[in-house]
């Protein structure tokens, strides 16, 4: 198992997947001001809770600021026998690609 870093236009096709689970690894008060619709933010806070209640099967998009803490959570995941793990790079980027979506 691993995890593989995605495009934009892949990443797109996941949010039309129902079996996509969307993870913001991203610090709260970034998360509040601004995330992917239905995407679920990540801490230690509730990680525990995540990975007790998340089917193992389900695609997972993971996202961050710039690319270096989705790694390390993709890789986390992977770890914990998650089977599907999209990396996404640059939430930025990614917002302002898919803002004419919403």
């Amino acid at each position: 198992m691993s995890y593989k870093c995605i495009s934009l236009d892949e990443a797109r096709m996941l949010l039309d997947n129902p079996d996509t689970v969307i993870v913001d690894i991203r610090d709260s008060q970034s998360y509040e001001d601004g995330n992917i619709p239905e995407s679920i933010n990540i801490s230690n806070d509730n990680i525990d809770q995540f990975l007790e209640k998340t089917d193992r099967d389900v695609n997972l998009l993971v996202y961050c600021y710039v690319g270096n803490s989705s790694k390390g959570a993709s890789e986390y995941f992977v770890q914990n026998r998650f089977k599907t793990i999209k990396k996404n790079m640059k939430i930025k980027r990614f917002l302002i690609t898919i803002s004419t979506r919403f």
